[in-house]
């Protein structure tokens, strides 16, 4: 999606950066995992096929993609000059692909180092990328579809986002999990105002990235 090819969202752990060409090795070598690939029902791609894909998603506006970047040195200022510097964690995603709501997507992320897994990066990344479909693409519903192996990430969508299950294909052995998203859910309460404890409503800044480092 061209609409943040040059956005950079910055929360407390992570910074999430446009999928550039700087990334297509790294993410090439994390889909060879075939953990990896069975979580993310996904077939292993060739590097020369991967770049066409960097390319294609980029223009793509059914698509926003975000690489994960995690904030190692949590007192470094993040700016445009050094945004892209950080590690390599994972990606997160958004896909536009009902027709009839422009409104709708699915959400998708992937912590692909095992060091940053059940540290809490997921679920910032996550609250930022819900966050900034809401206020940046108007995303009004948000679905997640999760393999029912991948009890970790079916809890962390019900239990700290707030995600309902909505169905359950046998066919793919993979849960439907539905948000509808407005200020209160965003803020963890309910049509009555009541707190439900599922706080997705993220802090983070925005930054335009340096020209001068954008490799598209």
């Amino acid at each position: 999606m061209l609409a943040n090819e040059r956005t950079a969202l910055v929360g407390e752990k992570c910074v999430l950066v446009p999928y550039l060409k700087r990334h297509v090795e790294q993410y090439n070598k994390w889909m060879q995992s075939p953990e990896l690939l069975e979580l993310t029902a996904s077939e292993p791609l060739t590097l020369e096929q991967e770049y066409e894909m960097q390319r294609s998603w980029r223009e793509d506006e059914n698509k926003c993609t975000f690489i994960i970047l995690a904030r190692e040195q949590l007192d470094q200022q993040v700016t445009p000059e050094n945004a892209l510097t950080h590690k390599m964690a994972g990606d997160v995603n958004l896909f536009f692909n009902d027709h009839d709501d422009p409104h709708s997507a699915e959400i998708e992320i992937m912590i692909a180092e095992s060091c940053y897994r059940r540290k809490g990066l997921g679920l910032e990344a996550l609250r930022v990328m819900i966050t900034y479909a809401f206020q940046s693409l108007s995303v009004k519903h948000i679905t997640a579809k999760v393999s029912k192996s991948n009890q970790g990430s079916i809890q962390l969508f019900t239990s700290q986002l707030g995600f309902v299950q909505t169905g359950y294909s046998e066919f793919f052995e993979e849960v439907t999990l539905e948000k509808q998203l407005n200020e209160n859910a965003l803020r963890g309460k309910t049509s009555c105002g009541q707190q439900d404890g599922h706080m997705t409503l993220a802090s983070f800044e925005t930054l335009a990235l340096d020209e001068e480092n954008l490799d598209f």
